[in-house]
């Protein structure tokens, strides 16, 4: 029923006792976490929060929910097919409109990787008063001999580490301010759309539900395969996938949702609107203390880095799939599409003069190629061909009933089968 996967080692799948063997499964998704908690993230909040308050984290919740749908849905297609995004478009969509969308997709990688250089880059100087466009190349030169150098496997661990500081620094920064937990609860479940919101609202969207992600998911969700020809083997790896995403989309939305509460409860309640990140911190000194001020440039220094990891790597897979090749950092295709989304990330940093509308307008525009990226992606994984699934008698096998099956490979819709 399935293919080989790349990349398979079975000798490495020992099963542990009970509720422990999830733990093989845990780390994708927090990898996808920090492209939604990344310095754009941070611009968008902290304007979310500065100027209306807790009325936008309705977004945020929204955005989430959204999030786990997508990532849920394009984890599916890297299990089933062995593919991810990339490598599906450009195998089972006629090349004139696999090249464009991947190519849009390029794209908004390098807007992405933008956001992640310059945040970093604005942390340094915060922390050490390094000029942006020198803490830009500082920032560019560690992510290529991270993602050069290391394995995947070690990088997932020092993403899980700097996910930990980020989500350490905001439960700090919390217990300094007072939050209106009545307005929170409200702004978390109301739709609103104060006058001239619409720019930071599109920006909190393409913030969140960031087309590089779901391209990036369908890769490394394949580092937890294992081609077992045990039905219950695959059961487990379609629902600790799923445990995966919820609990690493939730973890974002909570630290999302700190950014916009810390920046309501500081600059919104003594009306002081934000312009820039460097601002911010400078505003949190006299407000919440020098630590916080400190923790604040940490934190943001940690995201940047992280998710300029995490771009990277996402750009070496669209740009590799493109040739219908895997990510694989030692390939041309894929360091060549590493290097693509940095480089020109960099070059572009250097002409921006406003760098916390660079950030804004960065996410903006995500929210405006996101359409297209959900687009093939439903495409694709609502179709039998592209999902591999075969003509077969699930009447003969109890253990795997057809609605299951189907439901868990693909969780947009149900469809006809071809007995």
């Amino acid at each position: 029923m399935f293919k080989i996967f790349k990349n398979i080692d079975d000798k490495n799948y020992k099963p542990k006792y009970g509720g422990l063997d999830i733990f093989k499964f845990i780390g994708p998704g927090l990898l996808v976490t920090v492209g939604f908690i990344d310095p754009g993230n941070w611009a968008s909040n902290l304007a979310a929060g500065a100027d209306y308050g807790y009325s936008l984290l309705w977004m945020v919740t929204l955005s989430t929910i959204m999030l786990i749908i997508l990532q849920h849905n394009v984890a599916h297609l890297g299990i089933a097919t062995g593919l991810c995004l990339s490598e599906a478009a450009a195998i089972h969509i006629k090349p004139r409109y696999s090249r464009l969308l991947i190519s849009s997709a390029m794209l908004a990688s390098i807007s992405t990787s933008l956001a992640e250089i310059l945040g970093g880059a604005i942390a340094l100087h915060m922390l050490f008063e390094i000029p942006v466009r020198a803490g830009a190349i500082l920032v560019t030169v560690f992510v290529v001999i991270m993602l050069y150098t290391n394995s995947y496997r070690i990088i997932e661990k020092w993403i899980i580490a700097f996910v930990s500081v980020i989500g350490l620094s905001f439960l700090y920064e919390l217990s300094l301010v007072n939050i209106d937990w009545n307005s929170a609860v409200s702004g978390w479940v109301t739709p609103s759309f104060p006058k001239g919101s619409m720019v930071v609202i599109m920006s909190v969207l393409g913030a969140v539900v960031m087309p590089h992600n779901l391209f990036l998911h369908s890769e490394i969700i394949q580092s937890r395969q294992w081609n077992r020809e045990n039905d219950k083997i695959i059961k487990k790896q379609l629902n600790y996938e799923f445990l995966d995403t919820l609990l690493s989309m939730v973890i974002g939305w909570a630290i999302n949702s700190a950014m916009i509460l810390l920046a309501a409860a500081t600059f919104f309640k003594t009306k002081t609107p934000v312009s820039e990140l460097q601002q911010a911190n400078q505003l949190l000194a006299p407000l919440l203390g020098n630590h916080a001020a400190m923790v604040f440039a940490v934190a943001l220094l940690f995201s940047g880095i992280a998710s300029t990891i995490t771009s990277g790597m996402a750009a070496g897979s669209i740009f590799a799939g493109m040739y219908k090749e895997p990510y694989d950092i030692k390939d041309n295709h894929s360091s060549l599409g590493v290097a693509i989304s940095l480089i020109i990330a960099l070059a572009i940093i250097f002409l921006i003069s406003n760098p916390f509308m660079g950030l804004i307008y960065s996410q903006m525009l995500l929210s405006i190629q996101l359409p297209f990226t959900i687009f093939m992606q439903v495409y694709l994984t609502s179709s039998f061909k592209v999902m591999e699934i075969q003509k077969f008698n699930f009447f003969k096998n109890p253990a795997l009933p057809a609605w299951n099956y189907c439901y868990r490979v693909e969780c947009f819709s149900f469809y006809q089968f071809d007995f």
